[in-house]
């Protein structure tokens, strides 16, 4: 079973984060989805609202969200294609970690964190999530940012 939640997650993932396009899917200014309409478009594997849910529910990233109704879902992060997840500003802790593989230090030292081809670059305040983002890529090495600027 759980197999079968990652696989879902993942898919959701690439067609609410990347390709909606993949499936004919459409996705709001937002990035919000008719989960019916996931669920009708997807061919590849057997999809209903409960197995949505409990993936929602179940991811430890919080990747995606339900909207009240149950009827809509989205990608909370990571996306590739242009939605308006309407965040709020916050004031930053002081100091922020970045995760990342150690290949590609020299190129951050040089070049500075970029975004790449996503909305922003992933930080955070838990050394376990930085350190699980980083080691996606090979041996994990964290980055301090200091978030508030100066020195």
């Amino acid at each position: 079973m759980q197999k079968d939640l990652i696989k879902v997650s993942k898919y959701l993932s690439f067609i609410l984060r990347h390709q909606p396009e993949a499936i004919a899917l459409s996705l709001d200014a937002s990035g919000w989805a008719k989960v019916d309409e996931v669920i009708s478009l997807t061919k590849d594997m057997p999809l209903n609202h409960s197995i949505i849910q409990l993936v929602v529910e179940t991811n430890d990233k919080q990747r995606f969200q339900l909207d009240s109704d149950k009827n809509r879902i989205r990608a909370n992060q990571g996306h590739s294609i242009d939605v308006d997840l309407q965040l709020q500003t916050v004031k930053p802790p002081k100091v922020l970690l970045h995760g990342t593989a150690e290949r590609f230090l020299s190129s951050i030292l040089e070049m500075g964190l970029i975004k790449q081809n996503r909305h922003h670059v992933h930080l955070t305040e838990s050394e376990e999530v930085a350190k699980a983002v980083g080691s996606r890529y090979g041996k994990p090495i964290l980055l301090r940012v200091n978030a508030r600027g100066g020195h």
